[in-house]
């Protein structure tokens, strides 16, 4: 979430399984306060070269602090410029080195699940898939493993693919209770060429988390619901008629779509109709 001043943020609408984004660094720069008067909830961007190295003082202060007003927190794993299915051997080794780092907080913030990206790009990977699958699974593997002993699911989150089969087909190939799906309708609007339907009905048995912003089918915009053109109501009547309950977090990146994404997903119609 960026630029976003200390205004009034109705918190009864971020309860329970609902979360906003909130880059660790801002988090702890100039946004704590205000997600602690307001009862957000954040998914906590763990983003950005100062990640190496931040320290462990530092995370501990924001940890206790949510912990103490009884607010509970997801997070999101680094993601840019990491390989976790990549062919060259030192970056993915590097790529695992910062995972790890991120899987250690685990147990300092006691989140809901961790997000993660796949990584994986038609363009770059399509010609040796097989390779693609191996070396996330070797990636993948051991943080799963990590998760569950904390009770931590790791959602994996579209990103660039075109369609869920890659998805679908490295969550069946790990096999793994605490591996699910984070679907971000924003993505498949801007980057995918599978319907949202499709996504949904492939992967349902893993479906564990939504992000939800907006955008013009174009660009990766981060709008507010509604301010684009994704059917959010058709997708939260499909999603009850499954019985599929998924974490949500509202993934806004300025103040006003803040504000506009929780008015928006208070109306009859949208949340309402999962936590009902």
């Amino acid at each position: 979430m960026h630029d976003m001043q200390d205004r009034s943020t109705p918190s009864e609408a971020i309860t329970g399984r609902c979360f906003v984004n909130a880059p660790f660094a801002r988090l702890q720069r100039d946004l704590l306060d205000l997600f602690l008067r307001h009862g957000l909830q954040p998914e906590i961007g763990l983003e950005g070269g100062w990640f190496w190295e931040i320290g462990q003082d530092e995370m501990q202060h924001v940890a206790d602090r949510l912990q103490a007003a009884g607010l509970g927190c997801t997070l999101h794993a680094p993601f840019h410029d990491l390989v976790p299915g990549g062919f060259d051997p030192r970056m993915v080794a590097l790529t695992r080195k910062k995972l790890q780092q991120a899987f250690a907080l685990l147990p300092l913030f006691r989140p809901v699940s961790i997000v993660c990206h796949l990584g994986y790009e038609e363009i770059r990977h399509a010609n040796d898939p097989e390779r693609w699958l191996a070396v996330s699974l070797e990636t993948w593997q051991p943080l799963l493993e990590q998760a569950a002993a904390h009770g931590v699911r790791v959602m994996f989150e579209n990103t660039y693919e075109p369609g869920p089969a890659m998805p679908a087909l490295l969550l069946e190939r790990l096999h793994h209770a605490a591996a699910g799906f984070c679907l971000d309708v924003g993505h498949v609007l801007a980057f995918s060429r599978t319907p949202w339907q499709e996504w949904l009905e492939r992967m349902a048995p893993w479906l564990g988390q939504l992000h939800l912003h907006d955008n013009d089918g174009e660009k990766d915009l981060h709008l507010a619901p509604g301010q684009g053109i994704f059917p959010f109501a058709d997708l939260f009547q499909a999603l009850k008629r499954q019985s599929i309950r998924p974490i949500v977090t509202l993934e806004p990146h300025r103040e006003e779509d803040l504000l506009t994404s929780v008015e928006t997903v208070r109306q009859p119609g949208m949340l309402p109709v999962l936590f009902s």
